[in-house]
């Protein structure tokens, strides 16, 4: 690997979060111009602009013959989301949870985790199958327009706070045109940003000795998550912390759905997936969403501890691709550890939490009953 390698590929992230950044002001002020509310602004173009460097680099990397490149920006992209960016934003504060959130978003995440895990237990997802899952975007952005528009009052207002910047100025020619400039430069940085992110981790794998998914699941997959990093840690710190949540499990249905789905759908014969991802990485994706769930039912908030954990098992989980990619001799008893005593444990305990925090939902329902 030389120089200039490592210099595209750090150019190539950077080039990745600006043009995000373009394209979200440059489209959400646009979306303003036209008369759409700040609400629905935030539940899609913010939520899919950052997901925009996901986009790129997958589909990139498919016409590139790099199928591992992709498959592993996206599933480690999800696994980044929940662990890194949920986990990071909780330790900056304690992040509330949305009652829909755990009502409909997570168990959607799951069931599309397990759609995507059943589409490539025959080795690829195939182009029809990435048509059902773009359309599945589709559907679920319809339906969460039409949802924004019975909001409280309370969430419209969160979302007007955190859509500020974008309504701060007046709708002029001037600044019509500026928002179109801001919206092809994006779609320009995120194309070459692609070009140069890929390129450069293609040679870093080649160097370091492991494979492309490995580089995708880790490296690639944090470059891209980059904008859904920033975005749910300024927005816990802001005390916007619901937005933080939503950013985070949105960005990972955007994931499945849109960058997956139409990186399949225009893939000529769908995407190759290699048999390490589904029979581990793929699984340890859908376990993620699965665990994400009783922890947001403890109380519909997610403390600093749970952000620690979350940590502690992303660290835990890139420690282990490292030492399968190296043939370590500690992997067999790491795995061990891990399966056989700490992962049960975490699971049990989280249960229990869970089971807990349901009772005393009910014991409460119940006495407000019965004083009724």
């Amino acid at each position: 690997m030389d120089l200039l390698s490592l210099v595209l590929f750090i150019a190539g992230i950077a080039l990745l979060i600006v043009g995000a950044e373009g394209l979200v002001r440059g489209a959400g002020h646009l979306a303003i111009a036209m008369g759409v509310s700040p609400l629905v602004v935030g539940l899609t173009v913010v939520a899919f602009g950052t997901s925009s460097p996901e986009l790129a680099v997958s589909v990139s990397s498919s016409f590139g013959g790099k199928p591992d490149l992709a498959i592993g920006n996206v599933v480690g992209s999800n696994i980044f989301n929940i662990l890194v960016i949920l986990g990071a934003s909780a330790v900056a504060a304690p992040l509330i949870v949305h009652q829909q959130l755990v009502r409909f978003e997570v168990p959607l995440m799951i069931a599309v985790s397990v759609l995507v895990l059943l589409f490539a237990l025959d080795g690829d997802i195939q182009r029809y199958e990435g048509v059902i899952l773009f359309l599945g975007v589709i559907a679920y952005t319809t339906w969460a327009i039409r949802k924004s528009r019975s909001e409280s009052r309370e969430v419209q207002s969160e979302y007007d706070e955190y859509e500020a910047a974008i309504t701060a100025r007046p709708v002029t020619p001037r600044t019509v045109a500026l928002d179109l400039v801001l919206v092809v430069a994006g779609l320009g940085m995120l194309v070459l940003g692609s070009e140069w992110f890929t390129s450069g981790a293609v040679e870093i794998a080649e160097f370091l000795g492991v494979s492309q998914l490995v580089i995708g699941l880790t490296i690639v997959a944090a470059g891209t998550s980059m904008p859904e990093l920033a975005t749910s840690v300024v927005a816990a710190i802001r005390g916007e912390r619901d937005i933080a949540v939503g950013n985070a499990v949105g960005s990972n249905l955007f994931n499945l759905m849109a960058v997956l789905g139409a990186t399949a759908a225009v893939s000529r014969g769908g995407i190759p997936v290699a048999e390490s991802a589904v029979a581990f990485d793929l699984p340890v994706m859908l376990a993620v969403a699965v665990a994400a769930l009783p922890i947001f039912f403890t109380g519909y908030v997610i403390t600093r501890a749970n952000g620690l954990l979350f940590l502690g098992l992303y660290g835990a989980y890139a420690l282990y691709l490292f030492l399968d990619a190296s043939g370590h001799d500690a992997l067999d008893a790491y795995s061990m550890v891990m399966l056989g005593l700490i992962l049960p444990a975490i699971a049990v305990i989280t249960l229990a939490l869970a089971l807990r925090f349901y009772l005393r939902q009910r014991r409460a329902a119940h006495d407000e009953k019965a004083g009724a």
